[in-house]
Parts: C-alpha cells; sequence; structure tokens
C-alpha cells in the first residue's frame, strides 16, 4: 500500500460518499409527511459518515483520527437504525433498503478495521 495524500483516495471514505449518496435517493421516495424528521435525522447520520473521516484525517494526528472515525461509526450505526424504523414503520420495504444495508455492513468493517490498525499504531508508539 502506497502512501495516501488525501482522504478522498480512502476507500472508507468513498463507501460513505456512496452511503451519503444512497440515502439521499432512498429517502426521497418517502412521501412528504413522512420526511420531516426521519429524513432530515438520517440524512444528517448519512453526511456525517464521510464528513467525519475527512475532519479527522485533516487533523494530522493518530488520536484524533481515531475518535472522528468512532464517530463516524456511530453515524453508521444510526443511520441504520433509522432505516431500519423506515422498513418496521412501512415506508419502504426490506427490498428497497437491501442495497443501503449492504453499503453500511462494508463501511462498518472497513471503518473497524482502520480503527483498529490506527489503534494497533497509536499503542505502539506510545511504548
Amino acid at each position: 500500500m502506497g502512501i495516501v495524500n488525501s482522504y478522498k483516495e480512502l476507500l472508507v471514505w468513498q463507501k460513505g460518499i456512496e452511503i451519503a449518496k444512497l440515502s439521499y435517493s432512498l429517502l426521497n421516495k418517502l412521501r412528504d409527511s413522512e420526511r420531516f424528521v426521519l429524513t432530515q435525522q438520517a440524512k444528517r447520520a448519512a453526511i456525517s459518515i464521510p464528513s467525519n473521516i475527512a475532519e479527522g484525517w485533516g487533523r494530522r494526528s493518530t488520536k484524533n483520527y481515531l475518535q472522528f472515525l468512532r464517530v463516524a461509526s456511530g453515524s453508521l450505526y444510526e443511520l441504520e437504525t433509522q432505516f431500519t424504523l423506515i422498513i418496521e414503520l412501512g415506508y419502504l420495504t426490506a427490498d428497497d433498503c437491501s442495497s443501503i444495508f449492504e453499503l453500511i455492513d462494508e463501511e462498518s468493517r472497513m471503518l473497524n478495521s482502520l480503527m483498529t490498525k490506527l489503534d494497533e499504531k497509536l499503542k505502539a508508539s506510545s511504548e
């Protein structure tokens, strides 16, 4: 693996962008009466994922980056919960949301792997 010069080169950030775009697309299918609170919260969570990955990268500190990745991970789980509620409330079907759940699962694994590697790096540098 070579040197990464920008957060935009990170697959985990790129996947976060995909999640945000797909979330917006799915949420726009909801009727106006169902959109307001749940949709706004889900959109904020979706945007938060790649935004926190980028912001953490910009902090230029492993410790700070890990904290922002944890926030991104929390937003990912929040988004997953909101889409679960959308299905359980009958606003969209499980089939409608299968792609977003697949992306969420992939992103979760990528974030966890990155956080583990950075945590190991941080522990090694403090010893």
